[in-house]
């Protein structure tokens, strides 16, 4: 009798466990498209006869079915690693890329439009000054191709100043992304810390955590450690900006502007340690667009905002210069000599105080001084200003050269770092993501489970029925 109701009791867990495979199996299915969910299986366990268990001994007995110990989900620890390490690169070269195709499409090289060959008119003009000295119509064309040239200078560099000002509203963006990804991150340690000390299945707030964490290497690199109360902590720039149920907060601070992002250099900090050390982020959008706002440097590896400005910079000195002071040697047509052609602000940058001073061709100093209105001598020597080695259209070339090399190198970091992330994620996916296919053999599996182990409590049913109502009646009429 005792063997009997032991058979009903493990019939009823293997129904209990089929119905529990069902409803993991249902619940894969129906996420099967939902971003981030990992799939889950259901962890089960024989239960051994009464004497395996302590319960009795000394006869032979079959065991008392199957006992769920879990369900769990099959994340990889090792590919979640992966997949964040490839985020925190692909964010951090794609910013980049971003930064320097920004800039090289602002300045527009090489093309008819662009400054190289803005300067090279300019140039020009001069000799057609030089070849008909005393003929204010070359003079007034040379004035106007300055006037487009300074113009086109001082645009370029407000370009460049709003490209770093964007990357710098886009970095404010990404802090506050941060702090709200940790905070958020902290408050489901709690929960799900509390859900599984209570016995019950925390498996989809893990995947919402996972998710959470890689959105954060993804803004600002870092690493995950385990905790053994099932919480994690996430560390960025060498120290914890989640652990446990704390989240630290960070800050933008530094320059705001471009023209002081060499001497206020913009960087993160803690929002808890005013004036501390920066942080030393190694990957990440946030990494990216920091080195994307750094000053320049006489290296070239500065920011790529700040090194164009500085190169606008060096180029409207170096034309202001070059041509003043061959200017000043000559003399204008009314005789008047020591005449600048263009003039520099003090204290702004001079690719946006460049500015042409003659308004018509008599304060234009073309010819030597007592040679003559049809001496041309000055004019020309500023026209072969633009031919030497050290000229300014020589040193924009080596600078647009320079961008263009690293702008390539850095879309290919960024096209390397695409491929390698999307390898990563497709073989998380193939370990964590729902198969369709594998989950309709797991529901078909499972409910032909449920139907053997309903068979086998039906004939339990049938065998107790027939011992408690029908014993002892032969013979009874």
């Amino acid at each position: 009798m005792a063997g009997t109701f032991s058979g009903i009791q493990s019939a009823y867990s293997g129904l209990t466990a089929a119905q529990t495979a069902l409803n993991v199996v249902g619940q894969n299915i129906d996420n099967a498209s939902t971003a981030g969910y990992v799939r889950q299986r259901v962890e089960q366990t024989a239960v051994g006869s009464p004497a395996q268990v302590g319960l009795a001994g000394g006869t032979t007995q079959a065991g008392q079915g199957v006992l769920v110990t879990a369900i769990s989900n099959l994340s990889s620890v090792f590919l979640d690693s992966q997949v964040r390490a490839a985020s925190a690169a692909n964010s951090y070269t794609g910013a980049r890329a971003t930064g320097y195709t920004s800039v090289e499409t602002a300045l527009g090289e090489p093309s008819d439009d662009a400054l190289s060959s803005q300067m090279n008119s300019f140039w020009s003009a001069w000799s057609d000054v030089s070849n008909q000295p005393g003929n204010d119509a070359p003079v007034g064309a040379l004035l106007g191709q300055a006037q487009t040239l300074t113009t086109q200078i001082g645009d370029a560099y407000r370009s460049m100043q709003i490209g770093w000002s964007n990357t710098y509203q886009s970095a404010g963006t990404e802090v506050d992304q941060l702090n709200a990804l940790t905070s958020q991150v902290a408050t489901l340690n709690g929960q799900i810390r509390s859900t599984i000390a209570s016995g019950n299945n925390a498996n989809e707030l893990t995947d919402e955590r996972s998710q959470l964490a890689a959105q954060i290497s993804a803004l600002a690199g870092g690493s995950v450690a385990q905790n053994s109360d099932n919480t994690i902590n996430i560390t960025i720039g060498g120290s914890n900006v989640v652990d446990g149920t704390n989240a630290r907060q960070v800050s933008l601070s530094g320059a705001d502007t471009l023209e002081n992002a060499s001497a206020n250099p913009v960087t993160i900090t803690w929002s808890d340690q005013v004036g501390g050390a920066p942080l030393s982020l190694t990957g990440g959008s946030i990494a990216g667009n920091l080195s994307l706002l750094a000053g320049a440097n006489p290296a070239g590896t500065g920011g790529a905002y700040a090194q164009a400005a500085d190169a606008l910079n060096t180029l409207a000195t170096s034309i202001a210069t070059s041509v003043n002071a061959v200017s000043e040697t000559g003399a204008t047509a009314n005789g008047t000599t020591g005449t600048d052609f263009f003039s520099l602000t003090a204290g702004q940058p001079a690719a946006l105080s460049i500015s042409v001073i003659p308004t018509n061709a008599d304060g234009v100093a073309v010819g030597t001084p007592g040679a003559g209105a049809n001496d041309g001598s000055v004019a020309d020597q500023i026209s072969q200003i633009g031919t030497g080695a050290t000229s300014p259209s020589n040193q924009w070339s080596t600078y647009v050269v320079s961008l263009g090399t690293q702008s390539s190198v850095e879309t290919q970091q960024s096209t390397l770092a695409t491929t390698t992330y999307n390898s990563a994620v497709t073989s998380q996916q193939s370990q964590e993501g729902v198969d369709l296919d594998e989950e309709s053999m797991n529901l078909l599996e499972a409910q032909h489970a449920y139907q053997g182990a309903a068979r086998v409590m039906t004939a339990m049913d049938q065998m107790l029925d027939q011992l408690i109502n029908h014993t002892g009646t032969v013979g009874i009429s």
